[in-house]
């Protein structure tokens, strides 16, 4: 087992937990073997399966970015986001169909002129193969090529079997309406700003957390640094009474200042307690932040701080840091990447408003062939022998469709326009009411953040002050102390001033660890407020076109 400072730190606040009983117990006279005995294996229990790591903040951070789950489930974000954009492109992938149909068919003969047989026979074999896409630019196409073999005992028909085939290709292009941006485009155009919002908050998330961390890393540091401050305190408290014990016996001193001394070592051994149990809770506040909770020794790990509250005062350019924070900040970011939505969803909802004018093209073509029968002797009609004249195979057929041998032209325009209200015009002045009011909000946004940071950076400040003076007054106190002291060796004081000067200067110290601490954290802040909020988003942009009407169409809302 590796033994560290913070083992030592365990150690001697498990003998200060079992002196507070051996005090506690010599004054009511009853000293329990048994609790001395459980406190003592509780220590060595603490200690055997306790894992101390020694840890910087530089490591703290950088196990945060690798097991923090906050930024593990962020990173997840941005790929849903990558499918919400292939999803979105899917409209523009073509689709393919094709048919096989066959179909038999006995007719009723109704005309004398169908020979002596009562009954025709058809019999038809269909194939289709077909394609349509709506493309990037706002057309779209079908495509469609269709394969029949059809046979009949009629006479009227020449051919039997007879083969045909038929290629229809079809092309429609908006030209007002849908010209420039449809349904389709902005959707994938707002889908690619939702994926941007996504790089943005994870961003912001690995910066509240790396604010996060380094803060709890300082509560750590300042609540181990508190504990040996208040064990100070409880020897310095131990020392005096022992002093007293000795003056009193010798005469120089009323019992009645041990009994202070007792008292005040007591509070003391209380202040002790107090300051061990923060230093667990500090402990556990930091592995939530960087550990990977399924890890085996997530609650038996235990950190060693490496790095000391060092006190550096920096100059801080409030101008540069809100210029920045401006530039930088998520939340502005966020909230421009709103407008740019709202951008999308207007210039949509104004394309809506114009005439539906649509240009179509149409190309068919057909030919066929097959077997072709001899003319029926209408002067013999009990007679349905027929000769084979010719013979045109299949694929002379095709050759005669891909050739364009017997060409179909269609160009056309058609024309639509809503009369009266629409709710295209209902959503374009909806979506230009919440696009004003998202700009004065992005307007207050920017007035917001510039306030923030400018209250951090007096924060920075401020503490700057206080570490200067809380400094100042450690001293004078502990030189007061120092002079107490002298006074009642000299017999010039008493005890109370000496406990009471004990006092001054344990809140003292710990006042000046206090500042040390929220100066490193307000530092911290002051480097974050620069990129994303410090204490909570202070402000939201409404996306406008959010909640539009739709009349029809493949997607059911006008905005993300």
């Amino acid at each position: 087992m590796q033994f560290s400072p913070f083992c030592a730190r365990n150690l001697t606040l498990a003998a200060a937990m079992v002196g507070f009983s051996m005090s506690v117990f010599a004054q009511s006279g009853q000293p329990s073997i048994a609790s001395l005995a459980a406190a003592e294996a509780q220590a060595q229990a603490a200690q055997t399966t306790e894992v101390v790591r020694r840890l910087s903040i530089d490591d703290a951070v950088k196990l945060a970015l690798e097991q923090n789950l906050g930024i593990r489930i962020q990173r997840i974000e941005p790929q849903v986001q990558d499918v919400g954009i292939a999803l979105a492109r899917s409209f523009w992938a073509p689709t393919l169909t094709s048919s096989v149909q066959k179909n038999s068919q006995t007719q009723q003969s109704t005309s004398a002129l169908s020979g002596s047989s009562s009954n025709i026979l058809n019999g038809q074999f269909t194939t289709n193969v077909g394609m349509n896409e709506t493309l990037p630019f706002g057309g779209s196409y079908t495509a469609n090529w269709q394969s029949n073999r059809f046979t009949t005992t009629s006479l009227f028909q020449n051919f039997s079997p007879q083969l045909t085939s038929t290629l229809n290709l079809t092309f429609t292009q908006p030209l007002m309406r849908n010209f420039s941006i449809d349904q389709i485009r902005q959707q994938v155009q707002n889908s690619v700003k939702a994926r941007d919002l996504s790089d943005i908050q994870l961003r912001s998330v690995i910066t509240q957390t790396m604010r996060s961390v380094k803060d709890a890393y300082w509560d750590l540091v300042y609540a181990i640094d508190n504990l040996k401050a208040q064990q100070g305190s409880l020897a310095l408290s131990q020392q005096s009474l022992k002093d007293n014990q000795k003056r009193v016996e010798i005469g120089t001193l009323a019992p009645l200042d041990v009994v202070q001394s007792e008292a005040e070592v007591a509070a003391n051994e209380q202040g002790v307690i107090i300051a061990a149990a923060a230093i667990q809770t500090a402990q556990d506040a930091l592995r939530t932040l960087i550990l990977d909770p399924g890890a085996a020794n997530f609650w038996t790990i235990t950190f060693d701080p490496s790095d000391v509250p060092a006190f550096r005062e920096e100059t801080i350019d409030v101008d540069a840091a809100v210029r920045t924070a401006l530039d930088k900040r998520s939340d502005l970011m966020s909230a421009k990447n709103s407008l740019e939505q709202s951008d999308v969803n207007i210039r949509y909802f104004r394309n809506q408003i114009m005439p539906d004018v649509n240009a179509q093209v149409q190309y068919i073509t057909t030919a066929a062939g097959g077997t072709l029968l001899s003319p029926v002797d209408l002067s013999n009609l009990s007679s349905t022998q027929r000769t084979v004249l010719g013979s045109t195979g299949f694929g002379n057929v095709l050759g005669n469709v891909f050739q364009g041998a017997y060409p179909n032209w269609t160009v056309g325009v058609q024309i639509g326009y809503p009369l009266g209200s629409s709710t295209a015009r209902a959503n374009l002045a909806r979506a230009k009411l919440q696009y004003e009011e998202a700009q004065a909000q992005y307007k207050n946004l920017e007035m917001q953040v510039a306030a923030q940071v400018r209250g951090i950076a007096r924060n920075v400040v401020t503490n700057q002050k206080r570490v200067a003076s809380t400094r100042a007054s450690r001293e004078l106190q502990e030189k007061k102390l120092e002079a107490e002291q002298k006074k009642l060796a000299a017999g010039l004081s008493s005890t109370f001033f000496v406990l009471q000067a004990q006092r001054d200067l344990a809140l003292a110290r710990t006042t000046e660890l206090q500042a040390v601490s929220d100066y490193n954290k307000s530092m911290v802040d002051f480097e974050a407020v620069q990129e994303v909020p410090v204490g909570g988003n202070i402000g939201g942009i409404t996306t406008a076109g959010n909640g539009a009407l739709q009349t029809g169409g493949i997607i059911r809302s006008g905005g993300n």
